[in-house]
Formats: structure tokens, C-alpha cells, sequence
């Protein structure tokens, strides 16, 4: 039964909206000013202290500029501080542009060998739809990350330092996306057997590699590293592979590392581990896999983490209740209720659920405020350069912790023993559309 707008019904939304002096308020305020400033709660902007009686942070914020390359700093920012100790310097880099070279490269094979494994399907398959939709994004998730590493190794990011394009990829991206996209449509098209879709496939791979070292520049095989300490000591290692590197300067114990999540949906049941359908970039690599904990777990497991000296990867949904400029988040950072006159209610379980909230963003927690054994606010290492906040460092008040924070990445032994033993089982799969593929 179809209901629409009459002469009445927009008569009577008129004659509410000009009868309300409130409304008129926030329409005069909110179409001169922007309704960020409007709603900003200044109780909890100045009732927020950016201390932390835990700090692990004293190097410079890393800028990730126009790229959704934030999981990739994030991970590479976690193992910055052991190379910065093993080198005993003040400011060290990997290369962000080479470990995304050999992502973009990855992700194009497995986008191609799930277009292989899908050609029984429609073009309007929605696990097809999904993947030609998503295909050449920036994002990416934790396992990823280490998939990367473990196969391609790390240069420092003077032997592959940044482009225009590895700065701002939107340009990149689209060609790319012509080309996979041109590359499904001939794999469907192939009438002869494996090979013959293998043989297309490595032609478009061809493509793809050409296009990347055009933007990007082509990653070394070998290079010889040198450097002068921050006590003025000249140090030599010679001709390295970047595996090498990697070996001798990532001091974690990365393939140790597990993802842990909060998902509050029925779909993904408490202490049981689960995956989504076609998210991954090495084929072959490790899979995408989360461990669902509650939440008190998850805080506990990176208080502990960042309280024994140690910073811990997380994703989360940026955009919600921040301010950029003042690098803050809190659940109610901004009380758009008293702007609308309207409750905001869905649960965390709800936003995922109905489109309203996903992981978006990866960042760093370098730092906690523990109060009675309990965290109340949590400094983070984003990667969007040192013009907000505090010098490109954030507070998240633990409110907003519970809401929007969806995973961390923590070592294998802190987990509860019942929970490490549950992640040799079969993880539930997940379609390709769910809310927790999305690439942070």
C-alpha cells in the first residue's frame, strides 16, 4: 500500500516546524554556522584532561594525506618503535608507498581469482556485485597487514619514499578499477578451460603491475642500508632484501598476533571465531579471521597491552562523535538531540545492522588514563599528520570506546586460555556485503 505526501501532510509539517520557537532557533543558528559547532558539548570539551597516566608515545605522528592507507600505517606505526630501538634512533619510517605497491598488486590477483571462482554466477550475483563494486579500495584489515609483511617484507621509506600518487590514489584507483573490471569482463569471456582463464589472468596482472610502478615507482629487490644514530654512531648493514629488513628490524612477533572484535549482532556469536567471504588480499595468505569477545575483554586485553609498554592496533568508526580539530571522541561529543529534538537510539548491534556505523579507520591506542584499574580515556596515534589535536595525537574518552571500537590486534598469550583455544575452529562465514568486511 503506497502513502504519499498530500496537501495536508505538508501543510501540518509546516504550520508544527514554525509553531515550535526552538526549531526557529536552530534553524537561524545552523544555516549561519556549521551544526558541528552548534551541538559541540563544551562540558565534556573542557571536562576532557589530554593527560594519561600512560604514555608510550615520544616520536612524530606519521600522514597518511589523500589515501585510505590508515591499516597500513597503523601496523607499520606499531612496529616503528622497535626499529627506532633496535637502530637506537629518534624518527624512523618504513615505506608506506611499497607495502601498498605490493597490496594494490595482491589485491588485484585475488579480485581476479574470485572472479574465477565465481563465473557460474550472474553478473548481478550480489557476491559478484559486491566485489566488482569494492574492487582497487585503499582499506584493508590486521591480517592483511601481516600477510604483506610476511611475503614482501619492509624497506625504510628513503629506498621507496612517497609519490603524488601514493599520497592522494584516487587517480590510481580509478585506472585500476577500469582495468580489473575490463579484466572480469574477459575472464567471462574466455571460452577455453584453466588455462586459458590463468593465461588472461596473468595478462591483466600485466597490466595492473605496469600501471602501479607508473604511479609508484617499482619496489626494490635489494638495497644497501646505512645509517648514523641518535648518539652519532655510524652503522652499516649493507645489501638487504626487504625480507631482510623485516626479519632484522620488526621486533613483534607478528604471526603471534590475533584480531579480537566486538560484534553485538546475533550473527556472530560470543567466543566463537568467524570470517567474511572474498576478504583477504594474498591468495594463499593467511585468512581474515576474528575472535568475538565482549567488550570489557576487548578494553581490559589493550589496557594491559599499552599499560606493559606496548601499543596496540585497533579499528573503529572514525567519523562519529569527533572533532578533528580538537582531536577528541566522546559518545555524546555532540548533542544533536537538542539540535533536532529527535532521540538518536539504535545500539551498536543496530547501527551495524542497518548501515549506520562499520569500521572505517585504523589507528594506534599509545597510551591510557587508568583510574581505580579501570580506563577512562585512551590516547591514540592517528595518521593524519600533526596539525590537530595534540600535534596529530587524540584522546578518546572510554565512552565513545564502547561504542565505535570494533577490533584490536593483541598477542596470541593474552588471551583467556578458553578463548585461545577456540581459534583453531572453523570460523562462521559471513557473506561479502557484511558490515564486518568493511576495509578500515
Amino acid at each position: 500500500m503506497k502513502h504519499p505526501l498530500t496537501v495536508d501532510d505538508l501543510t501540518a509539517l509546516r504550520t508544527d516546524f514554525a509553531a515550535d520557537p526552538s526549531y526557529r532557533i536552530a534553524q537561524n543558528a545552523v544555516t549561519k554556522v556549521a551544526v558541528q559547532d552548534i551541538a559541540l558539548d563544551r562540558a565534556i570539551v573542557t571536562g576532557t584532561d589530554h593527560s594519561m597516566s600512560h604514555h608510550l608515545d615520544d616520536w612524530k605522528v606519521t600522514n597518511q594525506k589523500k589515501s585510505g592507507r590508515c591499516w597500513l600505517f597503523a601496523g607499520l606505526n606499531l612496529v616503528r618503535p622497535g626499529a627506532m630501538s633496535a637502530m637506537n634512533v629518534k624518527d624512523f619510517e618504513f615505506s608506506q608507498n611499497h607495502i601498498m605497491f605490493w597490496d594494490k598488486l595482491e589485491r588485484a590477483n585475488y579480485f581476479l581469482n574470485a572472479m574465477i571462482e565465481t563465473l557460474d554466477r550472474e553478473v548481478d550475483d550480489r557476491t559478484v556485485a559486491h566485489l566488482l563494486h569494492s574492487v582497487a579500495d585503499d582499506g584493508g584489515q590486521w591480517n592483511m597487514f601481516v600477510a604483506l609483511v610476511r611475503k614482501h617484507g619492509l624497506v625504510p621509506k628513503s629506498v621507496m619514499p612517497e609519490t603524488q600518487s601514493s599520497s592522494e590514489t584516487q587517480r590510481m584507483n580509478a585506472v585500476l578499477r577500469m582495468v580489473l573490471r575490463e579484466g572480469a569482463s574477459r575472464l567471462r569471456a574466455v571460452e577455453g578451460g584453466a588455462e586459458d582463464l590463468d593465461k588472461a589472468r596473468r595478462e591483466v596482472i600485466a597490466v595492473v603491475h605496469r600501471v602501479l610502478a607508473i604511479h609508484l615507482g617499482t619496489p626494490p629487490e635489494a638495497f644497501d642500508w646505512q645509517w648514523t644514530d641518535k648518539d652519532r654512531g655510524f652503522h652499516r648493514d649493507g645489501e638487504m632484501t626487504p625480507q631482510e629488513f623485516a626479519q632484522r628490524y620488526v621486533t613483534l612477533p607478528l604471526d603471534d598476533y590475533v584480531c579480537l572484535v566486538h560484534d553485538p549482532r546475533d550473527t556472530s556469536p560470543m567466543g566463537r571465531t568467524f570470517t567474511v567471504d572474498y576478504l583477504g588480499n594474498v591468495v594463499g595468505g593467511e585468512r581474515v579471521t576474528y575472535l568475538n569477545v565482549e567488550m570489557e575483554l576487548l578494553k581490559r586485553l589493550a589496557r594491559e597491552q599499552v599499560v606493559g609498554g606496548e601499543p596496540v592496533w585497533f579499528g573503529c568508526d572514525v567519523g562519529q562523535q569527533m572533532s578533528r580539530d580538537l582531536g577528541l571522541w566522546d559518545a555524546a561529543l555532540y548533542d544533536f538531540r537538542s539540535v533536532y529534538d529527535h532521540e538518536f537510539g539504535l545500539t551498536k548491534a543496530e547501527r551495524l545492522v542497518f548501515h549506520e556505523s562499520a569500521m572505517t579507520h585504523a589507528m594506534l591506542f599509545t597510551g591510557v588514563d587508568v583510574v581505580d584499574g579501570a580506563a577512562r580515556r585512551w590516547r591514540v596515534e592517528n595518521s593524519w599528520g600533526d596539525e590537530n589535536g595534540q600535534k596529530g595525537y587524540y584522546t578518546m574518552n572510554d565512552s565513545w570506546f564502547d561504542e565505535y571500537v570494533f577490533e584490536i590486534a593483541v598477542p596470541r598469550r593474552v588471551l583467556p586460555p578458553e578463548l585461545a583455544d577456540r581459534l583453531g575452529d572453523e570460523p562462521i562465514v559471513l557473506p561479502a556485503w557484511d558490515p564486518m568486511g568493511s576495509l578500515a
